[in-house]
């Protein structure tokens, strides 16, 4: 007798064995032919996550392998400190560029400290195999792996990845070795990249005015990172390069990012009024308080996220208040200290398009969890 299951359309179950993990859609795939056609579709590994903390044994059944050749946009997680978990990363990986893939986003996400001295030599070696593969690549993020990422990736990228959209390589490294004229290579072979993440040092004049030719692509967003030594030595990039850069894109949104690893000036150099800067991240070890009344004055129509994690002061509660009043705009704001009353009431009654914050009136365990604006 015909269960209603065994009924259900092939279409049906690739819906349901989509949202399965990895272990599970292995064993649906042995329960019968029908099953086994459907787990097997396209539509089942089009997006496809894979956390190889999780799953471990017999990663690549026959099953598998073929179903490589479906997979269009991959999320993979691993754990650098447990050797199972990186080594399947890196046998998936390489077996994803063994296919020719019609891989079209990869994005490696890095879970847990990585052990001393590990320059991740064995999954940087299979993501080169990656780009060297899969020629129809449009998105790679790199942001979440902990290693330094240098000159031969990105112009194995400029050379077999010439229809990237989004490529992202600020990451937590504490060494940027990825040289602006690699970077200026890149965007001369990849003319429709809307979306870029680097370092600060990475980024140079020149790519700044390729970027605002006539010729581009509109660019969309770009994540600046500051928080190595190299990015505290950039040269200061001219306003009229920004300017430039806002009338070619006038859409264009800028991330940055500052870490404890710069120095007061150069924070006041990298923070510059003609930059449009939508999200601010600051976690430093010296002044806050000056970078955010800096944000209020000169990003008050462009900044959408503030993030700031620093002590609390009477001082840091003024300019936050200063930048609620200011910054009509802002949808998100966390502060990673405890504040005042009147810092919470200040962006509840002047940011209207407030939908999620972070601001503790008291002490909580950890981690803090934002409020969403209902």
């Amino acid at each position: 007798m015909v269960g209603p299951i065994e009924k259900l359309p092939e279409e049906v179950l690739a819906l349901i064995f989509r949202d399965l993990p990895l272990r599970d859609r292995a064993v649906a795939a042995r329960v019968c032919k029908a099953w086994a056609a459907a787990v097997t579709s396209s539509a089942v590994w089009h997006d496809t996550s894979i956390s190889c903390d999780c799953e471990l044994e017999d990663l690549l059944p026959p099953y598998l392998s073929t179903c490589l050749d479906h997979i269009h946009n991959l999320r993979l997680e691993y754990e650098p400190s447990k050797k199972p978990s990186r080594r399947v990363a890196a046998e998936l990986l390489t077996a994803l560029a063994s296919r020719t893939p019609r891989l079209r986003g990869l994005c490696l996400e890095c879970h847990g400290e990585k052990p001393l001295f590990d320059a991740g030599l064995d999954i940087l070696s299979a993501v080169h195999a990656v780009c060297g593969a899969a020629h129809q690549l449009h998105h790679l993020d790199l942001r979440r792996l902990p290693y330094t990422l240098d000159d031969t990736l990105v112009l194995q990228a400029a050379r077999d990845c010439p229809e990237l959209r989004s490529l992202f390589l600020d990451n937590h490294a504490l060494v940027d070795s990825v040289q602006p004229n690699s970077v200026l290579k890149l965007l001369e072979a990849c003319p429709h990249l809307r979306a870029l993440g680097l370092h600060l040092a990475s980024l140079s004049r020149a790519a700044l005015e390729l970027l605002a030719a006539p010729h581009r692509t509109p660019f969309a967003l770009l994540a600046l990172r500051c928080a190595c030594p190299e990015d505290a030595r950039a040269p200061l990039l001219p306003d009229e390069a920004w300017e430039a850069l806002k009338s070619r894109h006038p859409g264009l949104e800028v991330e940055l990012e500052l870490e404890p690893a710069l120095p007061n000036e150069a924070v006041t150099r990298v923070l510059q009024p003609a930059v449009p800067v939508t999200v601010l991240r600051l976690n430093l070890s010296g002044d806050t308080v000056g970078p955010v009344r800096f944000a209020a004055r000169h990003y008050a129509e462009t900044l959408r996220a503030l993030e700031v994690r620093a002590s609390a002061s009477t001082e840091l509660h003024t300019a936050l208040e200063e930048l609620a009043a200011r910054c009509a705009g802002l949808k998100e704001i966390h502060c990673f200290c405890v504040v005042r009353p009147s810092v919470l009431d200040a962006f509840r009654a002047h940011c209207p398009r407030l939908r999620s914050y972070t601001l503790k009136l008291k002490r909580e365990p950890h981690p803090w969890r934002p409020t969403l604006v209902r």
